[in-house]
């Protein structure tokens, strides 16, 4: 791939970043966790294991926010009508940023609800 198209294809997927920040509430949410999870991952100076499990569940509950959008957006082109195939999709795609989100809950509490304790008990 030649260095222009690549910049093309940065600036599409950019380009749908930005809808999904503009339009989705819930994808503006998930940033605004993942960020205080970063902010709160650097205060507590997590390992670099801890770095990596949750920086791949920030951009799993994202990522899987990005697929909900596009298949929303998409059925919704398609299927101008509501039909029960339609909102079993939709479902679908939200059940599974629920599970990635319940997913992003529990790992958080493994990193920093320890630190938290200590945190609370001034130490």
């Amino acid at each position: 791939m030649s260095g222009r198209r690549f910049l093309t294809s940065v600036r599409f997927a950019g380009r749908g970043l930005g809808y999904a920040l503009r339009t989705q509430r819930n994808m503006r949410i998930h940033l605004a966790i993942g960020a205080v999870a970063v902010g709160a991952a650097a205060y507590f100076r997590v390992s670099a294991v801890e770095w990596l499990f949750l920086s791949v569940t920030i951009a799993l509950v994202l990522v899987a926010e990005l697929i909900n959008t596009a298949l929303e957006v998409w059925i919704d082109f398609v299927s101008r009508e509501r039909r029960a195939e339609a909102m079993v999709v939709k479902d679908l795609a939200a059940g599974a940023v629920l599970i990635c989100s319940l997913s992003a809950v529990v790992v958080g509490v493994i990193v920093f609800l320890p630190r938290l304790l200590v945190f609370g008990h001034g130490g």
